[in-house]
């Protein structure tokens, strides 16, 4: 089966607002950099996804300079870069053709923000037809705050886990997919 890793959102924008400092899992560039390795030696697909909101004056404004990939991090020739407006991957992205074109039956999801972009996309993924194998580790996410409470990055990623198991995605380990 061929497998694309799909490494998402994890852009220098994020690191650009200020709740950067309240992130889940601020090695997260480390832990995607050993999937993307591993996908590379397996000579699996990985797709990079960037998030743009065009106009926004903010750090996912084009304009900004933000919106690209994190040191350390860096597309090979080939590896195709696409960049969304949406949460999910796919909705603004050519990206469901191109893993038509590849032959591409499983994919496996990383990057930020676990809850939204990551999930977002795992789900529809599997709505698609395709094995999902979500990496958790390898995701990062921020407090979110609602009127005057609060749910912390713990309790987002448990929650996040316990909607995708069994339905959309397999929860997967670092270690598991790069030991395989």
């Amino acid at each position: 089966m061929t497998s694309a890793l799909l490494v998402i959102d994890v852009q220098e924008s994020f690191r650009q607002r200020k709740n950067w400092a309240e992130v889940s899992n601020p090695g997260v560039a480390v832990e995607v950099g050993r999937l993307v390795d591993a996908a590379r030696e397996k000579g699996d697909v990985v797709i990079w996804v960037l998030h743009s909101e065009p106009g926004s004056d903010t750090p996912f404004d084009p304009e900004s300079g933000h919106v690209r990939l994190v040191d350390g991090l860096a597309p090979r020739d080939g590896e195709p870069v696409l960049t969304k407006t949406s949460r999910n991957a796919f909705t603004t992205t050519n990206l469901q053709q191109r893993l038509t074109e590849l032959g591409v039956r499983k994919v496996v999801v990383c990057g930020i923000q676990t809850e939204q972009c990551c999930e977002t996309t795992a789900r529809l993924a599997a709505d698609l037809g395709y094995e999902v194998d979500f990496v958790t580790e390898a995701t990062a996410t921020f407090p979110i705050r609602w009127d005057d409470r609060v749910l912390g990055t713990d309790d987002i990623i448990e929650r996040t886990e316990f909607a995708l198991a069994g339905r959309f995605a397999t929860i997967r380990t670092v270690k598991e997919l790069t030991e395989a």
